[in-house]
């Protein structure tokens, strides 16, 4: 990454945190920012061209880490892995990944999952695929909140607010776990659907499994499902 680059994503990332402060009614009355402002994305437009800008995504992901004090490590940026899904509407739905190990040969993965503000992972299952089993995961949350949703009670949150784009604001699961700190969930059958939806100031969670295969998810929501095979289908006909 070159210097011109390097203060090019400091700009973005300084943008997008202030964001944050505006929010929280901080910014120009002289206080210093701090864990305790209140984050917000609502303002920013994640679309560029007609698309996802998926650098304005990873700044995004950048202020998240910076409020909770995650500790970003060098060449972080480039490894994360974001997509509104072709939903057009990342502050209200997408994902962000940090891939850290998936040992196809050993079937074991980890990957860091950072979820905004009352962002919603959109609700999937996954299957076998490419000779792999279908994933078993669990989730351990690092910092904020995350509802952890899969089979169960339905129990969801008044908090929750399904977008539009998902399935007309719908689900098919919703016994929901709220997950803090230290909470750590497994899913309760391999198979079965899932998703999860940030708390007021987002999560950042851990996630362990298996092994992940991209062509083993499937979605709830039939757009988002053709848009992920899609893309998984491009990027391995590119040799990625």
């Amino acid at each position: 990454m070159n210097r011109r680059t390097i203060l090019k994503s400091a700009g973005s990332l300084a943008a997008v945190a202030a964001v944050g402060r505006i929010a929280a009614g901080e910014e120009g009355a002289g206080k210093p920012a701090s864990r305790k402002t209140t984050l917000s994305f609502d303002q920013i437009d994640f679309q560029k061209g007609g698309e996802f800008d998926v650098e304005k995504g990873k700044d995004a992901v950048l202020a998240l880490c910076e409020h909770h004090g995650y500790p970003v490590f060098p060449g972080m940026r480039e490894r994360l892995w974001v997509s509104d899904y072709g939903a057009g509407d990342f502050a209200r739905i997408g994902l962000a990944a940090c891939l850290f190990v998936n040992h196809v040969e050993d079937r074991y993965m980890m990957l860091d999952i950072f979820l905004l503000p009352n962002q919603m992972l959109p609700e999937h299952w996954h299957v076998e695929g490419e000779g792999n089993p279908a994933k078993r995961e669990g989730w351990l949350v690092r910092w904020g909140l995350s509802h952890i949703v899969g089979i169960g009670e339905p129990n969801l949150s008044e908090e929750i607010r399904i977008p539009q784009c998902h399935c007309g604001g719908k689900v098919s699961v919703e016994h929901d776990t709220i997950a803090t700190p230290g909470t750590f969930v497994p899913l309760a059958e391999v198979g079965t659907r899932h998703w999860q939806y940030g708390g007021p100031q987002g999560a950042i969670v851990t996630e362990v499994a298996n092994v992940h295969t991209n062509s083993g998810v499937r979605h709830s929501d039939p757009a988002m499902n053709k848009y992920f095979l899609d893309m998984v289908r491009g990027s391995a006909s590119e040799g990625k």
